[in-house]
């Protein structure tokens, strides 16, 4: 029978369908494969499901591999080299759709918390501070009718987009790589990151993490932003430069962020930490008991049809 490593403890009703299928290692640990794991990963085993943080580069394919595919559970895969695992014969998949709603569900509660400054209030409160309510506290910024700036109008930054237009009354900007069309809300597209930058009340990043968006949120790009502007990123850590943006917010350059991935993942630097004018999540994009279940699967669909002979429902 051929055999699969589950690389986290995922709900058990993706375990159990994946047993039904495959003779199914799970590996307890919730941290990330070692080295060495993954080494015995690619060797012992005809197909791995990995997750975030489980680092296939190009270098962990330079001997030829027993694993035949390795199926991503998550829609971002910049973990694996995925033109090195094609190159040694390995088929990638991920789990797209599945994440949409409930990361995008994620992206406005981070702009919610960190405009209404909500995060500082939940604090306040916590550490018994309230002295009780007078007209000028922690006034932050009301989203209704202001500018949204979505950077990446992909699955996820429409639906971010949708959610602002129709619940909030926001006006959308937004830059794509790619022209964009049949949008569901009036939105504009911009000719550049930085006409979006400075356009916006709240820029969203929503971009998938390559090489060409690696730091694309630098100095020089947050310097295009306004003073009141809100900065909320649900995509990948490195897409901003985090040294530059604690910078940003230690200057009020900006006057917030709302984080829910961070550059070196899970480590979150202190003097970010010690910043009031930032939500810091831990990775709750796709948090939900029906969402992860649903990814589980779509990534046990994806095993199936390469072991059937049949194209994969989602190669990346």
């Amino acid at each position: 029978m051929t055999k699969l490593l589950i690389t986290r403890p995922l709900p058990q009703s993706v375990i159990d369908v994946a047993k039904r299928n495959f003779d199914v290692r799970v590996r307890a640990e919730t941290t990330p494969l070692t080295l060495a794991e993954r080494s015995a990963a690619l060797s012992e085993f005809d197909a791995v499901l990995p997750t975030l943080g489980d680092a296939f580069p190009a270098d962990a394919f330079t001997a030829e591999p027993r694993c035949r595919i390795l199926a991503n559970f998550g829609v971002g895969f910049n973990h694996i080299d995925a033109e090195a695992a094609r190159a040694a014969g390995i088929e990638v998949t991920n789990t797209p759709g599945a994440v949409t709603d409930a990361t995008a569900d994620i992206g406005i509660t981070l702009m919610l918390m960190t405009c209404r400054r909500a995060g500082e209030g939940e604090r306040l409160v916590r550490a018994g501070k309230w002295p009780g309510w007078h007209p000028t506290q922690l006034l932050g910024m009301h989203v209704g009718g202001k500018t949204l700036g979505v950077v990446g109008m992909g699955r996820i930054g429409t639906a971010i987009a949708k959610r602002a237009a129709a619940g909030f009354g926001m006006k959308v900007v937004f830059y794509n790589r790619s022209k964009v069309t049949g949008l569901p809300f009036d939105a504009h597209q911009m000719d550049s990151l930085t006409d979006v930058l400075a356009a916006a009340n709240v820029v969203v990043i929503a971009l998938p993490a390559t090489r060409q968006t690696h730091h694309l949120i630098d100095a020089q790009a947050l310097a295009a932003m306004s003073p009141d502007s809100y900065l909320i990123n649900i995509a990948r850590g490195d897409i901003i430069d985090e040294a530059a943006l604690i910078k940003a917010l230690q200057s009020k350059q900006i006057s917030g962020a709302g984080l829910d991935v961070y550059e070196f993942e899970p480590t979150v630097p202190p003097a970010l930490c010690a910043l009031e004018n930032v939500t810091l999540l831990p990775h709750l994009g796709t948090s939900a008991q029906e969402v992860r279940e649903e990814m589980g699967l779509m990534a046990v669909d994806n095993l199936c049809a390469f072991f059937d002979g049949k194209p994969v429902p989602n190669p990346v």
